[in-house]
């Protein structure tokens, strides 16, 4: 939220602080009865995915990827439970992974494949496989949207993101490389790493997603996040 354009996102990069408060986006795309059922989190995600289905081809698929997707519903949900109330059929079909997905599909007629995924911090990775494997199987385009937003107070404590996070959504429209410039990515088993995470960077550590961004919006030829015993490394090709 806030930041619109490229030179908004190389300036917060530079110096990485708390962005200020922002309503999340109105939504203006969904008709409002079932406006109404998407949460702050399903409006940043939503709105990203418009954007980048605007310049895209209409079957292209889409892969929504998110490591808590809406835990803030299914904490919800299991407070009622605990003080032994009755649950709502539609908070729980909301509170599930493929749930936003879900919502775009129908209000949008759309009948192009949409999944969802989740890999802990090497969720964007899961998703830019996910992509490739798409592309693999004929596609021209496929649209990546990535969103999070801080866990609830009860998950804090083990949750490693730590006063980093806020609401966000990224979205992405992948494409094979012909000619020019491009990306690619690789993994291979490592022995784990003592401090995985970003490797070669002196600034502060950003959510995953957003190392991520941050690498593909600079002009450093290689990115390496270290997660368990896995070595992911994000490549720039000239």
């Amino acid at each position: 939220p806030g930041f619109t354009d490229p030179a908004a996102w190389h300036a917060w990069f530079e110096r990485p602080l708390m962005p200020g408060i922002h309503e999340a986006p109105e939504l203006k795309q969904l008709p409002p009865m079932q406006r109404r059922r998407v949460s702050g989190l399903g409006r940043y995600a939503l709105s990203a995915a418009y954007e980048v289905q605007a310049d895209a081809p209409d079957d292209a698929p889409l892969v929504f990827a998110s490591r808590y997707g809406e835990l803030s519903r299914s904490v919800e949900l299991l407070e009622q439970l605990a003080r032994g109330e009755a649950l709502s059929p539609m908070s729980f079909s909301l509170s599930v992974h493929n749930a936003i997905g879900a919502l775009s599909s129908i209000a949008r007629g759309d009948t192009a494949d949409y999944t969802a995924v989740a890999a802990g911090e090497e969720t964007l990775e899961a998703a830019f496989t996910e992509a490739c494997g798409l592309l693999a199987d004929g596609h021209r385009a496929v649209l990546v949207v990535s969103y999070d937003e801080p866990v609830p107070e009860v998950w804090r404590e083990v949750s490693d993101e730590g006063g980093r996070s806020f609401p966000r959504a990224l979205g992405f429209r992948v494409i094979r490389r012909e000619d020019g410039p491009g990306f690619s990515l690789e993994s291979r088993h490592a022995a784990p790493a003592a401090d995985a995470g970003l490797h070669g960077d002196a600034g502060p550590r950003l959510p995953a997603d957003l190392e991520v961004l941050r690498f593909l919006r600079s002009s450093e030829p290689v990115l390496e996040r270290a997660i368990g015993n896995r070595r992911w490394r994000w490549v720039r090709h000239a």
